[in-house]
């Protein structure tokens, strides 16, 4: 079967260098399971310099496309409509995965019900130099159903769930929402330890703070887009929008006066340590507090 990967990209030229020469590098052992591959990426209009460099290489398996920017879950339906495979695999651009990828995510489907589909393991590193180099750890479990940082799937189950919903435009619950459809078709997640992405991401400064201070509150917003489709408990649960979440980011920020101002000094020496993973877990609390406020309506909902 050929085997399309669809990633959507958007201003992650240096990672994305790494992460498609690392698809050209997979080692196919079973041409049974997978008779060729390629690798569609779709620009979600960057404005770094990933076009100009995707103009210049000549990948073999490569296929790009362009859109205005309009968020991953658009970008990833243009990306399954311009892809030939049979079974579509979902990564980030900011993912580098090992030689035998491809391979283990087809041995899993090969030998699972029909009705299924395959998730890989995803290890969060900041090791730009060495991002595949970095161990397992008991933070990178996820417990999601459906999250395309990492999943290959039969094209006739997305066809079938109606791919994504382009109302997700902002950050966020688009790969979860689909989910959410795909079970009520009956599939099956089938876990796929062999199938090893390495999430890259650079390591934790205050610098970062602004921008993932409006990833919460664009979750956050997301979120609500996704209960209004799916009014359920679960779904409740999944973007805090509970009565439990709010008291406990509350109580945790001090209703909010523990913040990116009031937190950055702390922040800042525990970086200067050496210890930026902490410094980032510490900042959550605040962080989470921006995000039950956008569920909340706290934050209201604009048009993106």
């Amino acid at each position: 079967m050929l085997f399309s990967i669809v990633i959507p990209t958007y201003n992650r030229k240096p990672i994305l260098e790494k992460c498609i020469q690392a698809l050209e590098n997979q080692v196919i052992t079973d041409s049974n399971l997978i008779s060729d591959y390629e690798i569609i990426i779709v620009d979600d209009g960057s404005t770094d310099e990933t076009i100009s460099w995707l103009k210049q290489k000549a990948f073999p398996h490569l296929r790009w496309f362009q859109q205005d920017h309009q968020g991953p879950a658009t970008a990833r339906n243009l990306g399954v409509e311009k892809a030939n495979g049979e079974i579509i695999v979902f990564i980030d651009s900011d993912l580098v995965v090992t030689e035998t990828f491809l391979q283990a995510h087809a041995h899993a489907l090969n030998s699972s019900i029909d009705r299924a589909f395959t998730y890989g393991r995803v290890i969060n590193t900041s090791n730009f130099e060495n991002p595949t180099a970095e161990p397992y750890k008991l933070t990178d479990f996820s417990a999601a159903y459906f999250a395309t940082g990492n999943v290959a799937i039969h094209r006739q189950w997305l066809e079938k769930a109606g791919l994504f919903d382009p109302q997700f435009q902002l950050y966020g619950w688009e790969d979860l929402e689909l989910g959410v459809r795909l079970k009520k078709l009956g599939l099956k997640l089938i876990k796929c330890p062999d199938a090893v992405g390495y999430h890259w991401h650079p390591p934790f400064s205050l610098e970062q703070l602004p921008r993932l201070i409006q990833q919460e509150i664009d979750r956050g917003k997301m979120g609500v887009v996704f209960y209004e489709k799916h009014p359920t408990w679960e779904v409740k649960m999944m973007i805090q929008m509970t009565i439990f979440h709010r008291l406990l980011w509350g109580i945790l920020s001090g209703g909010g006066r523990l913040n990116e101002k009031t937190m950055s000094p702390l922040l800042q020496w525990l970086i200067n340590q050496g210890k930026p993973q902490l410094a980032l877990e510490i900042a959550r609390i605040f962080l989470n507090w921006y995000n039950v406020q956008a569920v909340s309506g706290k934050i209201p909902l604009s048009k993106p």
